[in-house]
């Protein structure tokens, strides 16, 4: 039997027809940029999101690093950002010229620690990062504490988070602004790369607008040096055929994670904690095992696709030699970076799927 760690096809089966009607709808139109899809998806996402205003953009990495920028950081600045998480949420400071300081995980959710975020702060400091990573929010609550008190703003990543809750409101309303990715395997996956960044401020709406429309307000009217960063027709289309669908496949994705975590019982496997604040959407659901490469040999070997996220800590990459990290100063995102094992996790698995994972980690000896 054969289990593959992601697969589209449950869900592009299911929505073949609304996904060819939209391709021939902008196909017809013969507008690309800046149209009536853009539009129309950045309003139906604002609205679901529960913000006034949604920017699309290019990817999940432009949707951070423009919210930053429109926020006026840059070079000098110090932007606080977890130690367990994907790249990107580290380039999009440095993208701004600003410095990312890394701050550990709590080793249950593998969220920023709030208890550590404090001693992070410096005179420099003028934002904090929060990542929703695999899907399960972060404490808020403390974090927009500290932001308040030490005059920060928030710009959450919720690239692998559409549609969580923390204490029953959707991420990406808590702080100044939220970017969103919608690479292909995300919750919400466009059929390229895509992404928007969300606010409640007008202002700072048009400033992210304008600056990823190369600085300009209007056409050869340039304001800022920006980026060239939009989200295109088609994009948009595809975004808003699936939008409708999102709360009833996060619904699935939970019923998987609900099924994954009450039948494992090996107990050299540490299943994923879930907070009573939080309902998280299982972007990934992630297990612990100090024995992590046996396992996921074991795994493949029996046609269960498996993946790690993330094996090298971002303090540990190369390109960031100039942050003076070394090993062992993130000891805990790097126990994470060690034991984490990411299992099958999509919309469509079918129960024999998900009980032959359950079954084989349970029989691992």
């Amino acid at each position: 039997m054969r289990v593959p760690f992601v697969s589209f096809l449950p869900m592009e089966k299911e929505l073949d027809k609304d996904l060819r009607d939209a391709f021939e709808r902008v196909y017809t139109n013969s507008w690309y940029i800046e149209g009536r899809e853009d539009a129309n998806f950045e309003k139906n996402f604002a609205d679901y999101c529960g913000v006034d205003y949604c920017i699309g953009v290019g990817n999940g990495l432009d949707a951070l690093m423009l919210a930053l920028k429109a926020l006026g950081i840059g070079e000098g600045d110090e932007v606080i950002v977890p130690a367990n998480t994907f790249i990107a949420t580290a380039l999009a400071v440095t993208y701004t010229g600003a410095t990312p300081v890394l701050v550990e995980p709590d080793i249950r959710t593998f969220n920023i620690d709030t208890n550590r975020i404090v001693p992070a702060i410096t005179e420099k400091t003028k934002a904090i990062m929060p990542v929703h990573l695999y899907g399960q929010p972060c404490d808020m609550e403390p974090i927009m504490e500290i932001a308040k008190k030490y005059n920060l703003y928030i710009v959450e990543d919720c690239a692998q988070a559409h549609g969580a809750k923390y204490k029953g409101r959707l991420i990406g309303s808590f702080g100044e602004a939220a970017g969103f990715s919608f690479y292909p395997g995300k919750n919400l996956g466009a059929l390229g790369d895509a992404g928007a960044t969300i606010t409640n401020d007008e202002t700072l709406a048009k400033k992210i607008r304008a600056l990823g429309n190369y600085g300009s307000d209007y056409k050869y009217h340039h304001i800022y040096e920006g980026n060239n960063s939009r989200l295109d027709e088609m994009q948009a289309a595809f975004l808003s055929a699936k939008l409708p669908h999102l709360n009833r496949m996060n619904e699935e994705r939970r019923r998987i994670a609900k099924r994954y975590i009450d039948g494992i019982n090996h107990p050299d496997v540490i299943k994923p904690y879930v907070p009573n604040y939080a309902e998280p959407v299982w972007h990934i659901f992630g297990i612990r095992t100090d024995r992590r490469d046996e396992l996921e040999q074991y795994l493949n070997e029996k046609g269960i696709g498996t993946n790690k996220h993330y094996p090298i800590p971002v303090h540990m990459q190369e390109c960031y030699k100039n942050l003076g990290y070394k090993v062992g100063d993130f000891p805990i995102a790097e126990k994470i970076g060690m034991t984490e094992l990411s299992l099958p996790m999509f919309y469509g698995m079918k129960n024999e799927d998900i009980d032959y994972v359950i079954n084989s980690i349970n029989e691992w000896k």
